[in-house]
């Protein structure tokens, strides 16, 4: 009874918080407007530099792609109307839509195509999540509504990441302006349905229906994202009514919120891997039987059920099993005996841990590296967990030399939901400051059969590389493997029209209030 008084208190004291700062719930009519919380600070609008799928969903209502995913993960032309490969499946032409304008009035064509492109290759800009794109070799202008992609090698599902929000189109022109540099789009200008009207740092984006799209036009007006850290302050402005729809809410108030007649729950598989990132290239972490140990020593069965909440699924792969190429690799089952005996053995009886976790960026993730850290403790390993602000700490664990942390909680949904993607967090491909694979592990037979794998155009022999990989990769344990994260939306009843796509993104652009 006492748990359950102090929830309510603390929820009403978030709601205070919400009325005192003004009402801004959904509302109908030709002025309406749909309010979207989140947990998250935006750490780029730049769709290049940005690196995590909750910044690309926001990025989204003013951006767009050549292509998007459907709700099972099909990919569906957008700017472009379709494509084809060449006889030697090293160039893929991409045939555009013609009649589209960016919000600035310049047109969309195959130069701003190839602009936009281009940023992905070049040495001048920063791109976490590009490694993808790096396999192309130059884009051309064929003619203004067609490009020819020219690859460096035949990549069978290349067309994939043309998808995702780091390949969304920007006016050429808008570069020298609000900000804006090659190197850096501050205000990015796109050809979406809305257009971007405010950013307030750490607080809030706002945006407003462009009424020159070239698409259908949604229901809303108006749409803000308000950006709100604690869990519990969210699920409050939801129950409140002044947010109409919020990300995973608190894992222990679902059941609550599912009994509300006001609340609708929706919960959706999707390919977010949740694990502890290991520092490889350091000790203690550098001996395989010591990252073993911690693998053993945490009971990840207990958590997901007294922790998480049951809101997730326990992982015996590197790979979520909606990735292509997926197999089941291991079992590191609790085991605290072995986990000492494998730290005995490395001589690593008496290791201090600092482990970082965001606040509010996946469900219950300060929570359940608190459980973590307990379980650590109790083979005998010293554990300090930190944690900040989400566009700190991914900036910290990105970092190549001043990372405070030497394991951290982290995960990945790759929004092509392909291996190639997927291995850009386990390669070295991926290690900062190009990419996002901190853990710095590098295995040459890993990487031998990674090269190996991207080329094989037989799709069994393609995947059976893979599976030998995660087999390979769950047996040197460059992570404490966790589990897979369902993509968890709460919002409010009298609206409708709110879909997914299984990379972690929800699809809320075409809601309105129920008729």
């Amino acid at each position: 009874m006492k748990k359950f008084r102090l929830l309510k208190t603390c929820v009403f004291a978030a709601s205070l918080a919400f009325a005192a700062s003004g009402s801004f719930a959904a509302t109908t009519g030709p002025n309406a407007t749909m309010t979207i919380g989140i947990g998250i600070t935006m750490n780029s609008m730049d769709p290049a530099q940005q690196n995590t799928t909750t910044v690309r969903n926001v990025l989204d209502y003013h951006l767009e792609t050549l292509a998007t995913f459907n709700e099972k993960g099909q990919l569906e032309p957008v700017l472009a109307t379709s494509w084809d490969w060449s006889k030697d499946g090293k160039t893929l032409t991409v045939h555009l839509r013609d009649g589209v304008k960016f919000h600035d009035g310049t047109p969309f064509d195959a130069k701003a195509a190839k602009f936009s492109l281009d940023r992905l290759i070049s040495p001048k800009v920063s791109t976490p999540n590009g490694q993808r794109y790096k396999v192309m070799d130059s884009v051309e202008v064929v003619d203004p509504h067609t490009i020819a992609i020219h690859l460096k090698n035949v990549v069978p599902d290349f067309p994939l990441v043309l998808g995702d929000t780091v390949a969304a189109m920007i006016a050429p022109d808008s570069v020298g302006k609000d900000g804006n540099t090659y190197e850096n789009i501050q205000k990015p200008v796109g050809t979406g349905p809305y257009t971007l009207v405010k950013r307030v740092r750490g607080s809030e984006i706002d945006f407003k229906r462009f009424d020159g799209y070239w698409g259908k036009k949604p229901y809303y007006e108006n749409v803000i994202f308000k950006i709100v850290p604690e869990a519990t302050s969210l699920e409050a402005g939801l129950r409140a009514g002044q947010i109409d729809m919020i990300m995973n809410p608190p894992a222990s108030d679902l059941k609550s919120l599912a009994s509300e007649p006001n609340i609708t729950i929706l919960k959706v598989p999707s390919d977010r891997s949740i694990y502890i990132s290991l520092k490889t290239n350091q000790p203690p972490l550098e001996d395989k039987r010591v990252r073993q140990a911690l693998n053993y020593a945490v009971d990840k069965k207990a958590i997901i059920k007294n922790v998480m909440f049951d809101v997730v699924n326990p992982t015996d792969s590197p790979f979520a099993s909606t990735i292509s190429g997926y197999c089941k690799a291991g079992d590191y089952s609790y085991n605290p005996e072995k986990a000492k005996q494998l730290l005995k053995e490395a001589g690593a009886e008496n290791i201090s841990l600092k482990i970082g976790t965001p606040r509010g960026r996946y469900v219950q993730d300060f929570e359940a590296t608190q459980a973590i850290a307990s379980y650590l403790r109790k083979v005998g390993i010293k554990v300090d967990v930190g944690t900040s602000d989400w566009a700190s700490f991914i900036t910290a664990v990105n970092s190549v030399d001043s990372n405070p942390y030497n394991a951290w909680l982290l995960g990945w949904a790759p929004t092509a939901m392909d291996a190639i993607t997927q291995m850009t967090f386990l390669s070295k491909e991926g290690f900062p400051p190009n990419g996002v694979n901190g853990t710095f592990f590098d295995d040459p037979a890993v990487e031998a059969l990674y090269a190996k794998a991207k080329l094989e155009l037989d799709e069994t022999k393609r995947n059976a590389d893979y599976c030998e990989i995660q087999k390979k990769l769950w047996d040197d344990a460059p992570w404490i493997y966790l589990w897979t994260q369902n993509l968890v939306l709460a919002y409010n009843s009298k609206i409708e029209g709110i879909s997914y796509q299984p990379n972690e993104k929800f699809v809320t652009i075409y809601a309105h209030p129920k008729k």
